[in-house]
């Protein structure tokens, strides 16, 4: 019998980055991260985050998430005035500290990992006026972006290194040439000769993950159209929903965003976007990471996707994702000596 698109929960972003600011990091901390994922507090005065620094930072780091059914902002953000950023806040996971003051001996962002727990990121911006602290971050918000979300990230990568589904690791590695570590409690929905779908549910809401592969013969593999065609092939004959008839495809109404990238090296692409469920009312965000694995002339796809109505879905999928791309392919070491002679595929990037 076909398993059926039964969706429970599993109960636990966007850019990369290199940061070329001061980067330090404490290593003999024992107090852990408190707050919630995604939180993150602006240490702040009163005045400056009613006028423009603090729209600068809403705007910035309270922006919508990409590609998600509802608005949720890339982060929620907690005001803590100067006088109040005590021990109860300093643990918090991320922390925006900003002094705006012309006694400032120093203007500049600075990045530190670890300050007071662990793992923590830290951005300290300090400026001599208001004027001066928008241009600072202005000229810094994307490092300030990536550096937040990277840390999310690599907490979550964290803890799955610790704890992952095994037999589902195992499995990967045999026959597929892979190794993933997913969340404990992940099980196989389906598996065939190049795909295997894998969810975590419960009756409210569904995690999933769908790995599958296919030759690399051009580089067409690498276009949007390509990729989709592909994708919802194979959706379509192997991930059916609950009603007679119904199967998962690609919500093609709304803008794909699909960005170039390396993984471990490998050439890759990232798309993010919607899927839904064809003659059924089911939907929500995926995210999906296609790597070339060159030494085995194909290209290996990881597609993970959250159902969760009437409920808050970032968090959900930064867990699809740090799960996504923990992906290592076992061939990596031949590869590393392909990606030596500088393999290019001149492809341009583009939204659909």
């Amino acid at each position: 019998m076909k398993p059926k698109l039964i969706f429970r929960l599993f109960p636990l972003l966007v850019l990369s980055v290199l940061i070329s600011c001061k980067n330090s990091s404490n290593t003999g901390l024992s107090k852990n991260v408190t707050g919630k994922a995604g939180e993150l507090v602006v240490v702040i005065s009163d005045e400056a985050w009613e006028g423009n620094p603090g729209n600068t930072i809403r705007n910035t780091l309270a922006q919508p998430h990409l590609a998600l059914p509802q608005d949720e902002p890339l982060f929620d953000l907690i005001k803590v005035p100067h006088e109040a950023f005590k021990s109860i806040f300093k643990t918090t996971r991320n922390i925006v500290q900003t002094r705006i003051s012309p006694n400032v001996d120093s203007e500049g962002v600075t990045f530190k990992d670890n300050v007071w727990a662990s793992p923590q990121a830290v951005v300290i911006i300090q400026a001599k006026s208001e004027d001066e602290f928008e241009k600072l971050f202005e000229e810094n918000k994307s490092q300030i972006m990536s550096y937040f979300i990277k840390a999310e990230k690599d907490r979550l990568a964290m803890n799955y290194e610790k704890y992952f589904e095994r037999g589902i690791y195992n499995v990967l590695n045999d026959d597929f040439g892979l190794t993933m570590k997913l969340a404990p409690g992940f099980q196989i929905g389906e598996q065939k000769k190049d795909f295997i779908w894998l969810r975590y549910e419960t009756p409210e809401i569904s995690q999933g993950i769908v790995i599958y592969t296919f030759p690399y013969v051009s580089d067409s593999a690498f276009t949007i159209d390509y990729q989709l065609k592909v994708r919802d092939s194979l959706l379509k004959a192997n991930v059916p929903g609950p009603t007679e008839g119904s199967f998962m495809a690609t919500e093609r109404r709304v803008e794909q965003f699909y960005n170039f990238r390396k993984h471990n090296g490998n050439y890759a692409s990232e798309m993010r976007g919607l899927w839904r469920l064809v003659n059924d009312f089911m939907g929500g965000p995926y995210i999906s990471l296609a790597e070339l694995d060159a030494a085995n002339q194909r290209v290996v796809v990881a597609y993970g996707y959250v159902y969760a109505p009437s409920k808050d879905k970032r968090n959900l999928l930064r867990q699809i994702e740090a799960m996504l791309y923990s992906m290592k392919l076992n061939s990596q070491e031949e590869n590393d000596k392909l990606n030596e002679q500088q393999i290019d595929i001149d492809i341009q990037p583009e939204n659909v």
